[in-house]
């Protein structure tokens, strides 16, 4: 990828939904909401606190997260549909 992320903000990349319910009933692609989960692919460097010095991530590359549903900016990358968003933005990270 040819995208960094400035200080406190990550790439995420959407996992794909399910095409059936539980039930087996087929969800056409106008009645799917977005997936609030992802994986981040790059991270920026951290935060810069009051006294100059950075402040990493509690994220970092490969990790399964959790998002708000209006979180972040859409942007596409190399046909690549992702989300940029502020680590404070992410609810949480998922156990593998």
């Amino acid at each position: 990828m040819k995208l960094r992320p400035l200080h406190d903000r990550v790439v995420v990349r959407r996992v794909k939904e399910e095409e059936k319910s539980k039930g087996g009933i087929i969800i056409p692609d106008t009645a799917k909401e977005k997936p609030q989960e992802g994986v981040i692919v790059a991270v920026g460097a951290g935060a810069l606190g009051e006294d100059g010095k950075r402040i990493p991530l509690d994220v970092k590359a490969k990790d399964r997260v959790l998002f708000g549903k209006w979180s972040g900016t859409e942007v596409t990358i190399d046909g690549e549909e992702l989300l940029i968003m502020k680590e404070s933005d992410i609810m949480g990270v998922l156990a593998s």
